[in-house]
C-alpha cells in the first residue's frame, strides 16, 4: 500500500496554525502575515516551496514564493498580506526546482575544470528543461529562455562557462524564480486565517458607569445616558477609542446589594448592574433611570461622532427577578429543596445573581442569547466585553461567535475570563476577539518580561488587552505606590499592548481598598452611584488625563505600537528598570519606540542599560538620536546609555528615532 499521510516532498510545522489548523488563525486588516514551514525531500535535488493564498471573495493571490531562513534550517517563510475582512485561507505547495537544480550541479562541475566534451550531455539536459519551463514564463521573457536554451546547444562556444553564461544570469534566474518549473508538487492541508477590522488588535478602552456621570448622592438620583453623554468630549480628549459600558439592563430588586455588597440595601440604593433583570425587562431592556431605547440609540451616535465606539457589557447571568427566571425554570439550576442556585465563587457569594444552566434547553437558551446579540447589535453596538465567558460552555461560545460573525463580521468580542491559561486560550481559540490578562498582577520585571514572552507564543490568535484596574480589581501595587504607581502602569499597558484600557477613576488616582488586603474598592461603584469632579481634579492638576492624552497620542502616531509581535526586551543592569521596544518594518528608517521605566514607585533608580542593536535594525556600533515624548528631551545613544527615573518627577522615558549616524 502506498502511504498517503505524506507527500512526495515533506512540508510540516506550518503556521500560523491553531491547533494543527482546527481552528482559524487571527489577523487584522492590512496585516502583513509571515507563513512559515518546514520543507524537505530526499536526496539532494533542490526544491521550492510558495503559499497559495485565498480571500473570503475566492480571490487571493496564487503564488508567493518563500524563501529559506537560515541555511540548513529546510525552514521556509513568505509574508503574504491580507486586506479585507473575512476568513481567509492558504496552503502551502512544495516542489522539485529542476532548474535549479541542473544550475546548480552544472556549475559545481564547470567550476571543477570539467571540460564542454565532458559536459556535453549536462548542456543538453539544461536545455530541455529550460523547455519544459518556457510555457510558465510570460510571453514578452520568452525569448530570454530561448536564448539561453541556444546558447546551451551551441557547440562553436568551447569555453563551459561561455555556453552556461546566459542560463545563469542573473535577471534570468529571477525570472524562473518567479515562474519556476515546478514538478512532484506536495499541497498542505487548507489552513484558515479570520480577518478582524483593524479594532480587533489596536484600541484603547476606557470603562465608565453611565448612572454615575451627572448623579446626585443627596437626593440619590441615577445619571442617564444623556448626562453620560455629556462625559464624552472629555474620553474623546484623552486620546480613547472605545467607551465601554457595564451592563445598562434592569437591576433586580429581590437579594440587592447594598453598598460595599452588603445584604442589606436602603430603598434608594441602586443594586449592581451585574444584577439583571426585573419586572422593567432583561437583557434586551435598559434601565428606566438611564432613559429609553432611543437615549442608547443617541449616546452611540454621539460616541461615533467623536471617534470612538460603545461597547456593551454582555453578561450572562440574571437577578431571581429577570423575566427568564420565570418563563424559562429549566435555564437555571434548581436545588434539592426547589429553590434557584445563586451564583458563588466560594468565598464570594452573589445571592442577587442566578448563573445560567446551559445543558437542559441549550436549543432554546443559545438562540435566546443570539437573540439578545443581535437586537444590541441592531442598535448599533459592534463590541461586547463578555463577563466571566469560562463559566459558561466554550461550545457555546464558539457556536455563538460563529452566528454572529456570518452575518456581522466586524462585530468583536472581548472575554474577561481571568481564569486558568488553559481556558483562557480555549476561549481565544474558539472565536473571541481579545482577552483579559494576567497584567494586573504581573509587577516586577522578571515577571512582566516573562509574561510578555508568554504572549508572543499565542498572538496569532489571543489577543491581550492590559486593563490596568477594573471595576472588580484595585490592584495592591496602585493601593501602596501613589501617584507614581498609577503612571508606570499606564505606561506599561499602553506600551506593552497594542489594546489597554483604564476604568474610571483611576486618572484621579483611587485606590482605597474596602479593607486591608482586599482588591475591592471602598465605597465600589457596582454597588453605588459615584460622582466625581473631573473638571476640579484637572484644573487642580490632580488628573492623569494629559498623561492619558499623551499615551494614546504616542500610540495613533507611531505604527510600530500596533502590533503585539514585535515587542522585544533589552538589558538593564538594575531590576528595578525595564526597557523594551517596538520596531515595524525592516528598513533603517522604520518606525522604533524604546521604553524606559522605573517599576519602583518609591525612589528613583540608576542603571546602564544594553540594547540589543540588530532589533533595533540597527549596527551594534552605531549612534543615533532619540526624543522622549514624555519630557521632549533629546539624546544622543549608542549600545549602551546610563539612566536615572525619579518616579517623583517621571518614572518612564518613551523615547522615538530621529535618525542614526
Amino acid at each position: 500500500m502506498i502511504g498517503r499521510s505524506i507527500g512526495r516532498v515533506v512540508i510540516s510545522d506550518i503556521s500560523p496554525a491553531v491547533s494543527c489548523g482546527h481552528w482559524p488563525s487571527r489577523a487584522v486588516e492590512g496585516e502583513i502575515l509571515t507563513v512559515a514551514a518546514t520543507v524537505f525531500r530526499d536526496g539532494h535535488d533542490l526544491i521550492g516551496a510558495n503559499v497559495a493564498l485565498s480571500g473570503p471573495d475566492g480571490r487571493g493571490v496564487p503564488f508567493t514564493r518563500m524563501r529559506m531562513v537560515g541555511a540548513g534550517t529546510d525552514r521556509y517563510e513568505a509574508d503574504v498580506r491580507v486586506d479585507t475582512e473575512g476568513l481567509w485561507g492558504f496552503r502551502i505547495e512544495a516542489w522539485a526546482d529542476p532548474v535549479a537544480t541542473w544550475r546548480h550541479s552544472i556549475e559545481i562541475k564547470v567550476a571543477a575544470g570539467q571540460t564542454a566534451d565532458e559536459l556535453s550531455v549536462d548542456f543538453e539536459d539544461g536545455a530541455r528543461i529550460l523547455l519544459r519551463a518556457l510555457p510558465g514564463v510570460p510571453e514578452s521573457r520568452r525569448a530570454d529562455v530561448q536564448r539561453a536554451i541556444n546558447t546551451l546547444r551551441d557547440d562553436t562556444l568551447t569555453e563551459p562557462h561561455e555556453r552556461i553564461a546566459a542560463a545563469r544570469d542573473p535577471a534570468l534566474v529571477a525570472l524562473l524564480d518567479r515562474c519556476p518549473l515546478r514538478e512532484l508538487i506536495t499541497r498542505s492541508p487548507f489552513y484558515r486565517v479570520w480577518v478582524d477590522r483593524p479594532r480587533a488588535l489596536f484600541g484603547s478602552w476606557y470603562e465608565l458607569f453611565p448612572r454615575s456621570e451627572g448623579a446626585s448622592l443627596d437626593p440619590p438620583r441615577s445619571g442617564t445616558f444623556a448626562t453620560a453623554a455629556q462625559r464624552l468630549p472629555a474620553i474623546a480628549a484623552m486620546g480613547f477609542d472605545v467607551v465601554y459600558l457595564p451592563p445598562i439592563h434592569p437591576i433586580g430588586e429581590v437579594n440587592r446589594k447594598g453598598p460595599n455588597n452588603t445584604l442589606v440595601p436602603g430603598p434608594d440604593d441602586p443594586g449592581s448592574p451585574w444584577a439583571i433583570g426585573s419586572e422593567a425587562g432583561g437583557h434586551d431592556a435598559v434601565h428606566p433611570d438611564l432613559g429609553t431605547i432611543e437615549d442608547f440609540d443617541d449616546f452611540v451616535s454621539r460616541t461615533r461622532g467623536l471617534g470612538m465606539e460603545v461597547a456593551l457589557d454582555l453578561a450572562l447571568q440574571c437577578a431571581p427577578d429577570h423575566p427568564w427566571a420565570k418563563a424559562h425554570p429549566e435555564w437555571f439550576t434548581v436545588k434539592s429543596d426547589g429553590s434557584i442556585a445563586y451564583a458563588e465563587n466560594p468565598p464570594k457569594k452573589y445571592q442577587d445573581i442566578y448563573p445560567l444552566n446551559f445543558d437542559n434547553d441549550p436549543v432554546g437558551l443559545y438562540h435566546e442569547v443570539l437573540r439578545v446579540v443581535r437586537y444590541w447589535t441592531s442598535h448599533g453596538v459592534r463590541i461586547f466585553r463578555v463577563d466571566n465567558p469560562h463559566t459558561k460552555p466554550v461550545q457555546f461560545w464558539e457556536w455563538l461567535i460563529a452566528e454572529v460573525k456570518s452575518t456581522e463580521p466586524d462585530v468583536l468580542f472581548l472575554s474577561e475570563a481571568f481564569t486558568r491559561p488553559s481556558m483562557m486560550q480555549a476561549l481565544a481559540k474558539v472565536g473571541f476577539t481579545q482577552s483579559y490578562t494576567y497584567f494586573t498582577w504581573r509587577n516586577t520585571r522578571p515577571e512582566l518580561e516573562t509574561y510578555g514572552r508568554e504572549l508572543l507564543t499565542t498572538a496569532h490568535y489571543m489577543r491581550p488587552n492590559f486593563f490596568v484596574n477594573t471595576p472588580d480589581i484595585l490592584p495592591g501595587y496602585l493601593q501602596d505606590g501613589g501617584a507614581a504607581a498609577f503612571k508606570i502602569r499606564a505606561v506599561l499597558a499602553s506600551m506593552m499592548s497594542p489594546t489597554w484600557g483604564v476604568y474610571a477613576g483611576y486618572e484621579l488616582f483611587e485606590n482605597a481598598p474596602v479593607r486591608t488586603g482586599s482588591e475591592e474598592y471602598l465605597d465600589s461603584e457596582k454597588y453605588q452611584y459615584r460622582p466625581r469632579d473631573w473638571a476640579g481634579a484637572e484644573a487642580a492638576g490632580r488628573s492623569l488625563a494629559p498623561y492619558f492624552a499623551t499615551l494614546n497620542r504616542i500610540r495613533r502616531e507611531h505604527p510600530a505600537m500596533r502590533w503585539l509581535r514585535n515587542l522585544r526586551f533589552h538589558h538593564a543592569d538594575s531590576e528595578e528598570i525595564i526597557i523594551f521596544s517596538k520596531r515595524v518594518g525592516e528598513d533603517r528608517d522604520d518606525d522604533r519606540v524604546l521604553v524606559v521605566v522605573n517599576l519602583d514607585p518609591h525612589q528613583a533608580r540608576e542603571t546602564t542599560v544594553r540594547l540589543d542593536m540588530p532589533t533595533l535594525g540597527l549596527e551594534w556600533w552605531d549612534t543615533f538620536d532619540i526624543h522622549d515624548e514624555i519630557s521632549g528631551a533629546n539624546y544622543t545613544w549608542g549600545q549602551e546609555n546610563y539612566v536615572r527615573l525619579d518616579p517623583a518627577t517621571e518614572p518612564a522615558h518613551i523615547f522615538t528615532f530621529r535618525h542614526r549616524t
